[in-house]
């Protein structure tokens, strides 16, 4: 039941809140796309102190859906290289939009599809 909440969120809407580690005070909005009812998002941002390296790190967390927040682990899906470009596809369908496609076009770029993690809800 969570995961069809967060799923059914994170669809139709452009940001959610997500939290690295157990120890982070707020939420920072990113973009996450659903491929296979499965949550994903790669990092924008490559920094040593981002969110992506948080969870490497640590892979709890939590992704913030509106007024509902859910406890997750964060993985590198072991079948990235195979869900590559779906994901592509669902960056550049959901954010295509004037503003938002340049970014769009930027995340499916190599740097960026090796940022990508999974968020398993924990139910």
């Amino acid at each position: 039941m969570k995961k069809e909440i967060a799923i059914n969120y994170i669809e139709t809407h452009n940001l959610i809140g997500i939290k690295a580690g157990l120890n982070r005070e707020t939420f920072l909005d990113i973009w996450m796309i659903v491929v296979n009812d499965r949550i994903f998002a790669r990092s924008w941002g490559l920094a040593e102190k981002s969110w992506y390296n948080s969870f490497l790190q640590d892979s709890k967390g939590q992704i913030k859906c509106g007024e509902n927040i859910f406890n997750i682990k964060a993985i590198v899906p072991i079948d990235k290289n195979n869900l590559t470009s779906a994901i592509n596809n669902a960056y550049l369908t959901k954010y295509n939009t004037d503003h938002n496609i340049k970014y769009a076009k930027g995340i499916i770029k190599a740097k960026h599809i090796e940022k990508t993690l999974e968020f398993i809800i924990k139910e």
